[in-house]
């Protein structure tokens, strides 16, 4: 189909993850309408083909179906809800398709309240980093009603080479938090084992490919492990992003009864991170707190205890 009979697509969010789609699209010809609070964002999305928007309604006005690519929950509530959010469009949108790590049970009653209107919600959270979803290799967990998953199946391949649906409305950001658990601490280990590879006195470039060849390998050595190396924060994956999901997670174990002890531990660093300003910087940055520990150990409690007896 020529581009310019393709419809346009609305894009609500154009950071790290939103530019990376906004690329996808208009690589496979979709026009691209957008609009994101940061006029910097705006632009590049304009120096790309896109066309920009003033607000959420007036993309709305201008796309039946429009992707989200935001922050938090709260972000996406005031988008889609907000004055001046899509529902207060002159023309509501047929489908929004969200990508954004939400509140799952936040995200249950929206999917209602959009079917109230005749908006059906697709959640496609992603399982990935910005350069993962460039280079087609994140996963897309979707879910919703099966019927409006599959309307939405262009899009979704236009964006992703892997998609899998996970169930009702809420499902697919479930499964994020507890992948997101997943990944983030496969990601710390990755880290603190390059740090008693380097007090050992090992080659850490070296140690990277006996990593890779040895059952301890994983995502994470791929993704981080040259950029932990060569202490390349550019982002991909934001701490203080990350540090917002992990929130998330620990609220929800709280809910369900469960101790998550790993989780507080990577908490933790991730707090110290921000506080000493690298919260913006790439998730592999936890590879700084670590060596910061190693070069200042914590006295064991038991140590502690003693001195002050």
């Amino acid at each position: 189909m020529a581009a310019e009979t393709m419809e346009p697509i609305g894009l609500i969010g154009v950071g790290l993850v939103g530019s990376a789609l906004a690329e996808h699209l208009l690589a496979r010809g979709y026009p691209v309408v957008g609009y994101d609070r940061d006029a910097g964002r705006q632009r590049w999305l304009r120096d790309q083909g896109g066309r920009t928007a003033d607000c959420p309604a007036a993309v709305a006005d201008s796309c039946r179906r429009i992707v989200l690519s935001l922050l938090t929950s709260a972000v996406v509530l005031e988008v889609v809800e907000g004055p001046r959010g899509l529902l207060s469009a002159a023309t509501r949108p047929q489908t929004i398709i969200d990508t954004t790590t939400t509140d799952p049970e936040q995200t249950e009653c929206l999917a209602a309240r959009l079917r109230q209107h005749g908006v059906a919600l697709v959640e496609a959270t992603i399982s990935g980093s910005s350069r993962q979803i460039r280079e087609r290799q994140a996963l897309f967990l979707t879910a919703g009603d099966p019927a409006a998953v599959t309307a939405a199946a262009d899009l979704l391949a236009a964006m992703a080479e892997r998609t899998l649906y996970v169930g009702p409305s809420g499902s697919a950001a479930r499964a994020k938090l507890a992948t997101n658990l997943v990944l983030g601490l496969n990601r710390l280990a990755l880290a603190e084992g390059l740090v008693f590879a380097e007090c050992l006195g090992l080659d850490l470039t070296a140690f990277l490919d006996i990593l890779r060849a040895s059952p301890a390998t994983s995502a994470a050595v791929d993704s981080k492990g040259a950029k932990m190396i060569a202490a390349d924060f550019a982002p991909e994956s934001r701490v203080r992003q990350h540090r917002k999901d992990l929130t998330l997670i620990m609220d929800y174990a709280s809910r369900c009864g469960q101790s998550l002890p790993l989780a507080q531990v990577h908490l933790d660093v991730l707090d110290r991170l921000i506080e000493d300003g690298a919260g913006e910087q790439d998730t592999a940055a936890v590879i700084c707190e670590l060596r910061r520990r190693a070069r200042h150990p914590a006295k064991p409690a038991s140590a502690e205890r003693e001195r002050n007896a």
